[in-house]
């Protein structure tokens, strides 16, 4: 074996423990770029690389030829056409939570945050975020919050049914936590998990009795989650586009939890991210989880402030919060971080 491919090899070794988080930042900074780092959080949360230059101030060819570095480095395109736009693959998605941490952690070693005195502080942060984040995740990081500052009070609100992306820069809001596509380009993100859809019938429904493949799934009504009226979504651009496929929505609701509760009286078929089954007694529901015959991109949920915010030691300290709470609780319930 040669020099160079032993080198491959080692690196590729190194990645992969630290993506599973099995060795230190230290461990695989020998003889690597760490810059590199920045690059793909830029062009993971931008989606382009032209977005990705103007966030990082530099040439679109320079950071298309640091595209290419990073496929090479994580033997993966990072970054892939999906239609007019690109799109992240699976792979950076999955590494995204662990570069942030990576990149939080340089940069508290080169700007060593001040302490925070929570004394007599008694700060309300009002958090926007769909049902699906504040089912699992409101009382956990209320307590969390209330640890270091027990006077803390969280208002969550409702994510709006019309694609409004000026909430977070109008100052109603101090942090939003979801997946919208629908935020002004200045509006800074940070990554904490994925989600993945699964579907959910009743226990017994015949779509269990056999296989479940995408011609099966479609022989039942189906019931969808749209707070914005839409009754087609990514599952069905799947089904049209790889099978020829077309499902029947015959029943469209604003909540998941609310789509829960009465399909065991139902032969409907239902698609809902994993946070929520997670949070959810199918059984005692009379419900049954079963995995979606067709290849779905999982979900990036990110929280994501002005950046007004953005060195505000009360609001990095809410941010950090969130972080800490919300990715230690996905990972326990073994979803994909």
């Amino acid at each position: 074996m040669s020099g160079d491919s032993a080198a491959k090899i080692r690196r590729k070794s190194s990645y992969d423990r630290f993506l599973k988080g099995e060795c230190s930042m230290g461990s695989i900074a020998r003889g690597y770029d760490l810059n590199l780092l920045q690059a793909m959080n830029a062009l993971v949360e931008e989606a382009s690389v032209t977005g990705a230059a103007e966030r990082l101030q530099v040439s679109a060819a320079t950071m298309s030829r640091t595209l290419s570095r990073l496929r090479e480095t994580f033997h993966d395109a990072i970054l892939v056409q999906s239609g007019r736009n690109m799109v992240p693959t699976p792979r950076a998605l999955q590494m995204q939570p662990r570069v942030n941490q990576i990149l939080a952690a340089i940069g508290d070693l080169y700007h060593p945050r001040r302490e925070l005195d929570f004394t007599g502080l008694a700060p309300t942060f009002r958090i926007r975020a769909a049902d699906v984040v504040i089912g699992p995740y409101a009382e956990a990081l209320l307590r969390a919050l209330r640890a270091d500052c027990p006077d803390a009070t969280l208002i969550f609100t409702a994510e709006p049914n019309s694609d409004d992306c000026d909430f977070l820069r109008q100052g109603g809001i101090d942090l939003y936590i979801g997946a919208t596509a629908f935020l002004r380009p200045e509006i800074m993100r940070q990554t904490l998990f994925e989600s993945r859809f699964r579907g959910v019938v009743r226990a017994g429904h015949p779509l269990l009795l056999g296989d479940i493949t995408p011609q099966s799934l479609v022989i039942y009504d189906h019931v969808a989650v749209s707070r914005r009226g839409r009754r087609r979504g990514p599952i069905d651009e799947v089904l049209a586009d790889q099978y020829g496929l077309t499902r029947n929505v015959a029943l469209l609701l604003t909540s998941f939890y609310a789509a829960l509760q009465g399909l065991s009286q139902t032969d409907f078929v239902l698609a809902v991210p994993d946070i929520v089954l997670d949070a959810s007694p199918l059984e005692k529901l009379g419900l049954f989880a079963f995995q979606i015959p067709i290849n779905l991109n999982p979900v990036a949920i990110f929280q994501a402030w002005h950046p007004r915010h953005e060195n505000d030691l009360l609001h990095r300290w809410l941010r950090r919060t969130v972080m800490q709470v919300m990715c230690r609780r996905h990972v326990a319930r073994g979803s994909t971080v």
